[in-house]
């Protein structure tokens, strides 16, 4: 996999702060504005709703 980001760089979530090394398969991630954005797993069930609500038609 090709990934732009640091290996040194901790991941962050967005929503709560929460840390990891590695991204986890659990966390959602989307580009904003040309910058990747974390979210844990629990804030992204928190928010699972704004998430889907921004996705173009053709995703549903």
């Amino acid at each position: 996999m090709n990934d732009a980001r640091n290996p040194e760089e901790v991941i962050v979530c967005a929503g709560c702060g929460k840390t990891a090394e590695e991204p986890p398969v659990t966390w959602s991630c989307s580009v904003e504005n040309g910058a990747r954005r974390y979210l844990c797993d629990t804030c992204a069930r928190d928010h699972i709703r704004s998430i889907e609500g921004r996705l173009d038609s053709a995703w549903w």
